[in-house]
């Protein structure tokens, strides 16, 4: 079962605060617009367009809304699926010019989940490689998006870390602020992103997040003998008023899942990563322990 669109928090096209329409979110929103016309024409679901085209339902979704950028192969598919007559496959060069292009300070991926953690009432991340964006410092995201490949310009750097900033204030000039949990592992609190002198910073960050009324984080330790999490991380988010999603990311693709039973098992895993990681207080201790050694 797929949680329908109008249960989630009703938000516009996924912008910054600041930003008004550009002529590329303008012409991914025209073009999700054709694709809708054309599907709702052929007297076909976006689940019956997904499983025809091979491709899930969601991104069907997010393209009609122009919320995701289509890729080459699908458009091709659903101009001849569609009898569109080349209307889609029209588009594929301009898809393609447009890509290396920023729409906002947000990448293309994220902008779904941004649209539901802005309303979220609690947020549970499970993090395997880095400190989860809500929780980094500036000098530990500056050097996440520095490392980012293909490279990002200078000045799409500080936009993104603008962003990532920007989003951090719900945890403390929101009232009433998410409740936020983080089940972060050890390996990521090792891992010497920017040097000595970030990590340290960032390990302080993360206790003084710790100590937060509406925070919560736990380590899972290298010696987890028993470990639920080998499949990678993800967010469960619970907007305001809706159910509860989650989303998935990896290698610039970022997935808003809201078919209930891939939630449920999802929350399940959390319930038990979060039963194998360390208490709250016993990972304060490591994280104090591990900033008296550097």
């Amino acid at each position: 079962m797929t949680v329908p669109e109008e249960q989630l928090p009703e938000q516009p096209i996924e912008l910054d605060e600041d930003e008004g329409p550009d002529e590329v979110t303008t012409f991914f929103t025209t073009l999700g617009k054709q694709l809708k016309i054309l599907r709702e024409k052929k007297g076909l679901t976006q689940r019956e367009l997904a499983v025809q085209l091979g491709y899930s339902e969601d991104l069907i979704s997010s393209i009609e809304r122009g919320r995701r950028n289509a890729q080459d192969d699908l458009l091709i598919a659903a101009d001849d699926l569609l009898d569109a007559g080349g209307l889609l496959k029209a588009g594929v060069e301009d898809v393609k010019n447009t890509r290396g292009k920023s729409r906002a300070r947000h990448p293309i991926f994220f902008r779904d989940y941004r649209r539901v953690e802005r309303d979220a009432v609690e947020l549970n991340y499970y993090s395997t490689m880095a400190i989860p964006g809500l929780l980094q410092t500036p000098e530990y995201a500056r050097h996440v998006f520095s490392a980012v490949r293909p490279l990002l310009s200078e000045e799409t750097v500080e936009q993104r870390l603008a962003a990532r900033l920007a989003r951090q204030e719900i945890l403390t000039k929101k009232w009433p602020p998410p409740m936020v949990t983080c089940l972060i592992e050890e390996a990521v609190l090792q891992r010497p992103i920017g040097g000595r002198a970030v990590q340290k910073k960032q390990l302080e960050s993360l206790l003084t997040f710790s100590r937060l009324r509406n925070g919560e984080l736990q380590i899972v330790p290298m010696n987890c003998e028993d470990h639920t999490g080998l499949d990678g991380p993800f967010t469960l988010v619970t907007p305001k008023g809706g159910p509860q999603v989650a989303y998935t990311e990896a290698q610039q693709v970022g997935r808003l899942i809201t078919d209930y039973e891939e939630v449920r098992i999802l929350a399940a895993i959390y319930g038990t990563i979060r039963a194998q990681a360390l208490t709250p207080r016993e990972s304060m201790a490591l994280i104090e322990k591990m900033l008296g050694e550097l």
